[in-house]
Order: C-alpha cells, then structure tokens, then sequence
C-alpha cells in the first residue's frame, strides 16, 4: 500500500475504532508521530496527566504487546521474553536504571507511560522519540467529540434512540479537572438529570440525607441548600434579573437577595 491517501485512510480507520479523539493540532502531531513510529524500531515516552489519552495511543503503536505495569515482579522477564512491550508507570518500577540495560541487551521496542518526566533520570536517553499529551484544558478542540462519544456510548447502554428526545452535552459545563474521567462522569451526570423525574430525584436525595443524619447538629439548616441553590441557579438562568426572579418565586427581593448572598459560595 503505497498510496499515501490509501494509507492515511487504514490510518483513521485504525484510530475510529480504538476512538482516540484526534481534533487539537497537539494530538494530531502526537497522532502524526505514533503512525510513524508504529513500524520503526524506535522505543516511545508517552507522558501526561492521567486521562489524556496515554494508554490509547499506546494500544494504538503497539495492539498486541502486553501491557506490563513498572512496580511488576515479572517486568525483567516480560521485556526480556517479547519482542515489543508497553510499560505502564514506569516511574514506579524498582531500578530503571536495570530496565534501561534489558532493554537494550535484549533489543526489545518499547512504548513506556509515565505521568511524571522529572522522576524518570537517565532511562530517558534510552527513547529516542517522547510524545507529550496536554490536559484537555490546553486542547479545547477535542472536549465537544470526546464529550459526544460519552454521549452516545451511555445513550447505546440505555438503548435511546436518537430521534426520541436526543440528549446533547452541555460543553460550557463539564469538569476537565481530571480529563476524560471526569468529562466522561460530567456527561454521565447530565444525562441522569436530564432524564431523572422528580421522583427519582427525592429518592437520590434521600439516599444522601440519610447518610448525613449523624452528621451533627443544624441538619435541617445545613441541608436546605440542596433543594435551594439548585432553584436560584436554575432561576439566575431562566430569568437573568433578581427582580423577575422574585416575582416568579413569590419572595421578596430583600429575601431573594438575602437568600443569594447565604448561598453565594455554591453560586
């Protein structure tokens, strides 16, 4: 296959069924480079914060490598019994320096996976290409695809159909505090709110009081935010003025005011 289209085409091919989101120029350079790096004798550092995508792209390189965690008893006798490898956190093994001299004995082509480049020393040297994935706050791009492929595996897990009440993410409101966990928890959590009826919600509730009821004294006080401060944000929301708020909440604006300004710190 020497077409360069034909095999830019096998490519994404490739990459839609292992689902690695590929949108922002950092991961397409990252893509870029794994798709040359995936028949070259050339060991790879793929390094980033949990969630980034480190351990696709690394299925990606190499499919049928094993995946051998750094802290392994076994790791020695894996790199030395294969001729490809993925280490996964390699920071945490016992002596790099004793897998940086396996691996170059035994010749064998390694995909390592590490969260932190300043706790790896000398091993370094020995990957002649390092692959830095950004958090998905630096690569805005790739949130509204990955956020849509949460969508459609949790709406595949209930059996929804598209055409019958479609749901959408909201982008502007998802966590990427932990990458594609919690934007994958965050879609997750409007798809249940969405969908959950009032009674669902009481019962949820409930469950959550009643493991609060030994929390110490106020409870009632201490517990009011959970039905009020949902009603102010959706009420900020909906009617984008204090006084038209007021008026549809039956309350005084004095209240309303006072109300905001007890709850400000969830607001």
């Amino acid at each position: 296959m020497n077409n360069p289209e034909q095999k830019a085409a096998v490519a994404a091919q490739d990459v839609e069924t292992i689902n690695f989101i590929a949108e922002s120029k950092s991961l397409k350079e990252a893509l870029k480079s794994a798709n040359l790096l995936k028949s070259l004798q050339f060991n790879t550092l793929i390094s980033g914060e949990p969630g980034t995508g480190r351990h696709t792209l690394a299925a990606y390189m190499m499919p049928d490598a094993p995946v051998i965690h750094g802290d392994d008893p076994n790791l020695y006798k894996q790199i030395e019994g294969h001729g490809q490898v993925v280490i996964d956190r390699l920071a945490g093994a016992d002596s790099l320096s004793r897998i940086s001299q396996t691996i170059q004995k035994r010749g064998t082509k390694v995909v390592a996976i590490t969260e932190d480049l300043s706790a790896l020393g000398a091993i370094e040297s020995i990957f002649s290409v390092k692959i830095v994935l950004p958090p998905l706050s630096e690569r805005e791009e790739d949130v509204p695809p990955l956020a849509q492929k949460f969508a459609d595996e949790i709406k595949e897990m209930f059996g929804e159909e598209d055409e019958e009440g479609s749901f959408a993410p909201d982008i502007g409101n998802l966590d990427l505090s932990r990458n594609a966990f919690s934007l994958r928890r965050s879609v997750f959590l409007q798809y249940f709110a969405a969908r959950m009826g009032k009674e669902e919600l009481l019962v949820l509730n409930e469950a959550y009081l009643s493991s609060r009821m030994d929390a110490g004294e106020d409870i009632y006080r201490r517990e009011l935010s959970l039905y009020e401060v949902p009603l102010i944000r959706a009420g900020i929301k909906a009617f984008k003025s204090q006084l038209r708020m007021s008026h549809a909440f039956g309350l005084n604006r004095n209240t309303l005011r006072k109300k905001i300004t007890e709850w400000k710190e969830y607001l």
